[in-house]
């Protein structure tokens, strides 16, 4: 959340900023059985998390972070293929999502994934792009044909 906090504002997070951002973005709903969050690690270290919302017929992604000591290591292609079987195994048929205009690298992972933009499904406050992606219904429909 510190990170969040000092993009956004573009300076440090200062007292009680992150508190705040936590207070007014909680992610007490990231536990069964109205979502999850999954996290990744990497010799023994934890190295990103991502978290799933189930809704009836989709699933919300929110949370995605990789440490930067594990960026660009493939690590959020993993938290997403994760998150994808979570999802289908749920029920969902799709995986939502909302994220700000500077978070240029996650806009970037989603696009190389298969989320496409789409329009405006909430009114975060935060939210100024918004993608989804369809999931096929079984692992192997995934998979490209040979």
């Amino acid at each position: 959340m510190e990170e969040m906090v000092r993009r956004y504002h573009r300076r440090p997070a200062g007292p009680g900023e992150v508190e705040a951002a936590l207070a007014e973005l909680p992610s007490d709903d990231l536990a069964q059985p109205t979502g999850i969050l999954l996290l990744a690690h990497h010799d023994g270290r934890l190295a990103g998390c991502a978290g799933l919302r189930f809704r009836p017929d989709w699933a919300e992604l929110t949370r995605v972070y990789v440490r930067t000591p594990w960026r660009g290591t493939g690590g959020g292609a993993v938290l997403l293929a994760a998150v994808e079987e979570q999802a289908r195994a749920a029920g969902a048929d799709r995986i939502r999502l909302d994220t700000r205009a500077d978070l240029v690298e996650a806009r970037a992972l989603y696009a190389r994934h298969g989320y496409v933009e789409i329009p405006a499904f909430n009114d975060g406050q935060y939210a100024e792009h918004w993608f989804e992606k369809t999931l096929p219904t079984r692992v192997d429909d995934a998979r490209p044909a040979r």
